[in-house]
């Protein structure tokens, strides 16, 4: 099974833009897509969708991160977030995950259409 591994995730201040990277181990050719997640503090059991790739295909964003934060696949099993004018509210654990089902469509914005999930990183923007 494909087991991913965040990293990057730092305190930096309001404005600053901070590379969060993800790293998944195993045959890239198991993976469809790759997606970053975020939790924010009080908010346990919410993970909001930030933005997705699709191996093979395009980038995906929520439309409230497609301003600033950019997605995409450095390597064959790296993806990278790059996120700039961070704002306070996006403190939170951002977690990577990887889909590799081989049936249906993945809905990229869909927690539980992801199968591998790194153990998430925190970013706190501090103002």
């Amino acid at each position: 099974q494909v087991q991913v591994t965040e990293t990057g995730g730092s305190v930096v201040q309001v404005g600053k833009s901070l590379r969060l990277s993800c790293t998944a181990s195993g045959p890239a050719s198991t993976i469809r897509a790759m997606g970053w997640f975020r939790q924010g503090p009080g908010k346990e059991n919410e993970r909001e969708w930030v933005a997705a790739i699709v191996f093979g295909g395009g980038p995906f964003y929520a439309d409230s991160m497609r301003d600033r934060f950019t997605i995409s696949r450095e390597t064959e099993n790296t993806v990278v977030l790059q996120m700039s004018d961070l704002r306070p509210e996006d403190t939170a654990i951002y977690y990577c995950a990887a889909a590799t089902r081989t049936w249906g469509n993945v809905d990229v914005g869909t927690a539980d259409d992801y199968d591998s999930w790194g153990r998430g990183t925190q970013v706190t923007v501090s103002s």
